[in-house]
């Protein structure tokens, strides 16, 4: 088996992670390959000493690669996304951040979960993306091209509320007046949107939800739509810009941009093992139903 390692920056506690990574895997006659950048970070500050293969992108990842490891928060995940695109590599989530929904194996969980791997032992989480399109053709090209969480619409530059037209299947649906709109994915519900007063929405579940961002009519509320659905939006306000944000990536645009999104034609799939599950994260990570009657 193949494994490719990959963290956005290097923490303190990476050096136990890798450490024990590389042993699970290696001992098990596993091959291991790091993203160029961190394994650069990982030398230069005497976590491995040994060269090993290295990538930069989607196009130069292996064929025969097993599984995509992830160290870090889910916002780590959310880049791993970007390397795996079309090839459907199961991503394995790493934690080494804090709440960790997406990335939900433990630090000291590592001993127990790489075995598992090697046995078969394992579920994966089919994740769908959302796209982003234009056309007017005037969104410059995003870093990433995609969200795996959610695409958000929000004010630049100003405390007044913008406006948003929004259509379904090219249907008109409402315009809101607000500080802005989500437009999220299952596995997004439990963050930007689930803040927003959004549902928490299971990851099997084809759908999108709709959440707007303090609405000025309070009889607006999140509405959940087959993901087969287009949706297009125009913005307007006050200020000549409005912001557009994939996950963590965030651009200003033009009003009257036409914005139109949709299901990527691909999807990332996440490991799960049989001790982590959705519903178990909820509970953990969420305290869900925290009642001392369960």
């Amino acid at each position: 088996m193949k494994f490719a390692l990959y963290a956005q920056k290097y923490k303190a506690s990476n050096k136990e992670i890798i450490s024990n990574l590389l042993f699970a895997i290696e001992q098990r006659n596993g091959e291991v390959i790091f993203e160029k950048n961190y394994f650069d970070m990982l030398i230069k500050e005497n976590v491995i000493t040994k060269s090993y293969e290295t990538f930069t992108g989607h196009n130069d990842l292996p064929e025969d690669l097993s599984f995509f490891v992830s160290i870090g928060g889910d916002g780590t995940m959310l880049r791993a996304a970007n390397f795996i695109k079309s090839k459907n590599t199961p991503v394995v989530g790493i934690n080494a951040g804090r709440l960790g929904f997406l990335a939900n194996v433990q630090q000291n969980e590592i001993d127990e979960v790489i075995p598992l791997l090697f046995k078969n032992q394992y579920t994966l989480s089919r994740r769908t993306l959302l796209q982003l399109d234009s056309p007017d053709e005037k969104i410059s090209p995003f870093e990433i091209n995609f969200a795996l969480n959610e695409i958000t619409i929000s004010r630049k530059n100003t405390t007044s509320m913008i406006s948003i037209e929004t259509y379904i299947n090219d249907e008109f649906l409402a315009t809101y007046w607000s500080d802005g709109i989500i437009i999220s994915t299952p596995t997004g519900s439990t963050g930007y949107s689930l803040s927003c007063g959004g549902p928490i929405i299971t990851p099997d579940s084809n759908c999108l939800v709709i959440t707007p961002i303090a609405p000025h009519n309070l009889t607006t509320r999140p509405l959940i739509i087959n993901d087969r659905s287009k949706i297009k939006m125009k913005i307007d306000g006050r200020e000549p810009q409005f912001l557009i944000s994939l996950d963590s990536e965030t651009q200003a645009l033009n009003n009257d941009t036409m914005i139109e999104i949709s299901l990527a034609p691909y999807t990332v799939n996440m490991v799960e093992f049989p001790n982590v599950s959705f519903l178990k994260t909820l509970r953990k990570k969420l305290l869900w139903g925290e009642d001392k009657r369960n």
